[in-house]
């Protein structure tokens, strides 16, 4: 039975003001009014919370400091998961990267892990995130355009050739063909003689997130479930340094949501996956401790911080109480975090540079472990090796020379940040009601709960940058005259061309009786409730390609289209 979560008299909901605040504003804040009123009538975070004109001891009224708050690296995790947090370990600096062909990536990996990043990220073309082949008439014009093309066990081969597997943690963005990306790593990793016992790294997988925002899905919810179900639970015995899924909400933001819908939505998705776990056989201890997740940064700073701080608290509380685990490692909200795209302008590109800062800076004040900073092209393409360097560059300065890394939780016991966490603890909560009524999550986006909260949060949005309540600096205000200021990463069709010469050159050496056969067993075990990761390698030792792999199972699982919802 499913516990009910209300947050009750522990967080306070309204405030008193105190004596002196009274006395502070009729005698001090009220003729400053009238000499000098305020810039508007309200204030707002970018999400659009009452911000007050000022907080006190009053907000924070009754706060239980041990229950609320704790000690970093203690139970609720409020103020972090490491007891020093930044002072005995830096955060991951893992630039997302991804482009061109194998080679091409390849080759930026290595110029990255020589500029000091300290782990891989790494982004697919559209074709690949779709599961279809390079050589697949739905990807032509694609070809490694918004990521690297990788379509068989050669292209991962030569896409990793040289770098560390062991030692060097690798974060791949794929969801869909997640079960079939992550074979392809394992097994390149297996024939570099990497144990697999101390390969890292994390998989997105996270397919609920693609119904609800960013729609690269292929299979129906119960099937695509499976797949995460099924890599969950083989990462969990068979690779267990690596994070099997990175439950992410950072698409949901980039599609328009509130920092509390964004937080919501992301961990209601983790309870989801918990719960089909848990269905399968696997104790939350089993699991639980290589859970991971993946959040926006924008630009309200303190509103970020606060969303990193409470999805700590929600989640812990979740796990222990909810679920009933018992090691505490399964109540940690590990997450990685990547600076807002949605927020970058083509106009003024520099600015871009100063976003990325603000909210890098709150994602490092807000605890996360791992960090990707945008680059100020990426409004106009993928990322310059300047560029991209100047992003790495921006980490290496908040780490090194800020000094926001020195002490944990920074921002702790501010009156403004703390009851801010509150309130979004509390949001967060009144979207779990209403979703756990509906069903729960998958429940929730076959009726377009989710989709429709983010629809109408974005139109309210754009309606006030429209009206200028909202300024976006070069676009909607301060705007000059100016040609394209920026030299570009153009990936040109070449890239397409050499895929598909290469996928033709596969097909003709590769054992063909040996990948039919295992496409053939994949079909079989689809079709049975087998976990088919075993399978899944198979296929993948014989060199069978992803869209080969991928049209087994849209014909076994069907494909899936969104309804349309009012």
């Amino acid at each position: 039975m499913r516990k009910s979560f209300k947050l009750g008299t522990e967080t306070p909901a309204s405030r008193t003001p105190s004596e002196d605040e009274r006395r502070w504003e009729d005698e001090t804040l009220i003729p400053s009014l009238k000499k000098s009123p305020e810039r508007k009538e309200s204030f707002t975070t970018l999400s659009g919370v009452p911000i007050n004109r000022l907080y006190t001891s009053a907000d924070l009224a009754g706060l239980d400091y041990e229950r609320e708050l704790g000690d970093p690296g203690r139970y609720p995790y409020t103020r972090g998961i490491h007891e020093t947090m930044y002072r005995g370990r830096l955060w991951t600096m893992r630039q997302f990267s991804g482009f061109g062909t194998p080679e091409d990536t390849n080759r930026r990996l290595h110029y990255l892990l020589e500029q000091g990043q300290t782990g891989l990220s790494i982004a697919f073309d559209l074709p690949t995130l779709m599961g279809y082949d390079s050589d697949h008439l739905l990807a032509e014009g694609e070809v490694g355009k918004c990521g690297v093309a990788v379509s068989s066990l050669a292209d991962m081969e030569t896409l990793v050739a040289g770098l560390p597997l062991e030692h060097v943690t690798t974060s791949m963005t794929i969801n869909s063909p997640a079960a079939m990306i992550w074979a392809m790593y394992l097994v390149a990793a297996e024939k570099q003689g990497a144990n697999w016992k101390k390969v890292s790294g994390t998989i997105q997988n996270d397919i609920l997130k693609e119904y609800i925002a960013q729609k690269e899905y292929i299979f129906p919810p119960a099937p695509s479930m499976r797949l995460v179900v099924d890599t969950i639970t083989f990462g969990a015995r068979e690779v267990p340094h690596w994070n099997p899924i990175s439950i992410s909400g950072y698409h949901i933001r980039e599609a328009g949501s509130t920092a509390v819908q964004e937080l919501a939505f992301t961990l209601r998705d983790g309870i989801e996956y918990v719960e089909w776990v848990i269905r399968a056989g696997m104790a939350v201890d089993e699991f639980a401790p290589r859970l991971s997740f993946f959040f926006n940064s924008h630009n309200d700073l303190f509103e970020e911080v606060a969303k990193y701080r409470a999805a700590r608290k929600v989640w812990a509380r979740a796990m222990k109480e909810r679920f009933g685990a018992t090691n505490p490692r399964s109540w940690l909200c590990r997450f990685h975090t990547q600076t807002a795209g949605c927020s970058l302008t083509a106009q003024q590109p520099y600015n871009n540079v100063i976003r990325t800062t603000i909210q890098a800076l709150a994602a490092v004040l807000g605890g996360t472990q791992s960090l990707h900073t945008n680059s100020l092209d990426e409004a106009w393409a993928l990322p310059t090796e300047q560029a991209v360097t100047l992003a790495l560059r921006t980490q290496q300065v908040l780490a090194h020379e800020s000094g926001v890394a020195n002490t944990a939780d920074p921002l702790g016991g501010s009156y403004f940040v703390e009851r801010l966490t509150l309130a979004t603890e509390r949001a967060c909560y009144e979207y779990f009601d209403r979703i756990d009524a509906l069903g729960g999550m998958v429940a929730a986006i076959e009726r377009g709960f989710p989709q429709k909260e983010i629809h109408d949060a974005a139109y309210a949005y754009q309606k006030a940058v429209d009206r200028k309540e909202e300024i976006i600096v070069g676009v909607n205000d301060f705007v000059t005259e100016e040609k394209r200021p920026i030299e570009l990463l153009v990936i040109d069709e070449s890239v397409a061309a050499r895929q598909r010469e290469k996928l033709a050159k596969l097909r003709r050496e590769r054992d063909n009786a040996w990948a039919k056969g295992a496409l053939e067993a994949l079909a079989s075990a689809a079709a049975s409730d087998q976990n088919l990761m075993p399978v899944i390698l198979d296929c993948v030792r014989a060199y069978a390609t992803l869209g080969e792999m991928c049209d087994v199972l849209r014909r076994v699982f069907g494909t899936y289209e969104e309804p349309a919802f009012r």
